[in-house]
């Protein structure tokens, strides 16, 4: 059982990675059109200490995913990364005000049964 931590390590940090990303990025504004103020753009983007910890987040997302492939089948584990789905869509719904509505809702139902079908066995 204590192996599924692998498992949620990832999932958790892959969500928190995403949310701070689009919150810090927000904050920037849009890309620029031209190529050296996207440069800049991004640039300005890396050096935010929330979008290094969002990387970092992956970063540490990809070592338990490591440690979780020494542990299941890449065909048990892979269907609870779909929980990041649910995840994000509903933080981005709390967080940034984002719509949810009964496509969303209907879709997220079979993800979940996916999940549950697909981690069997």
């Amino acid at each position: 059982m204590l192996n599924y931590l692998y498992i949620f390590g990832t999932v958790l940090f892959t969500v928190y990675g995403q949310v701070i990303l689009k919150w810090r990025i927000g904050n920037y504004g849009a890309l620029p059109d031209l190529f050296q103020q996207k440069v800049l753009f991004l640039l300005r983007l890396f050096i935010d200490p929330f979008i290094l910890s969002g990387l970092l987040a992956a970063f540490i997302a990809s070592l338990f995913w490591m440690a979780a492939m020494t542990k299941f089948d890449l065909s048990h584990a892979y269907p609870f990364m779909s929980l990041s789905f649910i995840l994000v869509l509903i933080l981005s719904g709390v967080f940034f005000n984002e719509p949810i509505n009964i496509f969303k809702v209907v879709g997220l139902t079979l993800i979940v049964i996916g999940i549950i079908v697909g981690s069997q066995g």
